[in-house]
């Protein structure tokens, strides 16, 4: 079985249970815009009920993700830009509460909502070259804080998200921010030992694990994004960032 996106920056496809999401935006780094973040949200709440039991996230190229597009920048709003990481919120949503175990392989930058993304998942593996980086403080958006704090811990992410510095793999292996790294070429076998693993237990079991896991702050993290972005200002703050980046 084949499922392939309407939307054209995210390739979707589907076999024997596993649902593999790519962002396929590789001559833009992948940066999020509106239809790929669109794109990933749909793949992702699709794929339980197209009967996939693992979703693998994963791009074209070379790194992960650059995070929030700003190739519009200048022809947006400020509502324009509320909307925008409104939408970027809920696709994170989706993959953090995903009922299916999911995966991400990441290589060379994840930045910003591209990080965030990577870090939503159930289990994230990197390349050992690939870094990440989480700039959005420094122009006043909270987003995806507390997913991050009880991934590394409450007093890790306020530093990281504080210092506002690039992490290296090796540092995001020990600080559990990724749980192992390994060089693209010995993906398929990470898939297959992820597969297998997560297919012992029958899916209506997987899916009352997830759930009596997870701590759903959904509706507090959606809030805590929207209290930042709908300060005003937003667009001068990223203009200013973007100006001494």
């Amino acid at each position: 079985m084949e499922h392939k996106a309407m939307t054209s920056p995210v390739r979707v496809e589907q076999t024997d249970g596993v649902c593999t999401i790519t962002l396929a935006r590789p001559e833009k780094a992948n940066a999020l815009s509106a239809e790929m973040a669109r794109g990933v949200l749909e793949a992702v709440e699709a794929a339980p009920a197209n009967g996939a039991r693992i979703v693998i996230i994963r791009a074209d190229g070379k790194h992960f993700s650059a995070g929030f597009d700003f190739g519009d920048f200048e022809a947006l709003t400020d509502g324009d830009l509320v909307l925008r990481f409104v939408e970027v919120e809920a696709m994170l949503q989706a993959v953090h509460y995903c009922p299916v175990p999911v995966l991400a392989l990441v290589q060379g930058r994840a930045v910003g909502a591209g990080a965030d993304l990577a870090s939503a998942a159930m289990r994230v593996i990197a390349t050992p070259e690939t870094s990440f980086f989480m700039p959005g403080p420094r122009f006043g958006v909270i987003l995806g804080t507390r997913r991050l704090a009880r991934r590394i811990g409450a007093g890790r992410a306020r530093a990281i998200q504080t210092e506002s510095r690039p992490i290296k793999a090796a540092e995001a292996l020990e600080i559990g921010l990724i749980d192992g790294v390994s060089a693209a070429d010995d993906w398929p076998a990470e898939i297959s030992v992820f597969t297998e693993k997560m297919q012992t237990l029958d899916a209506e079991t997987v899916t009352a694990l997830a759930e009596a896991t997870a701590i759903d702050t959904r509706d507090a993290d959606m809030a805590a994004l929207a209290r930042s972005v709908m300060r005003p200002g937003i667009k001068q703050r990223i203009a200013d960032f973007r100006k001494g980046a």
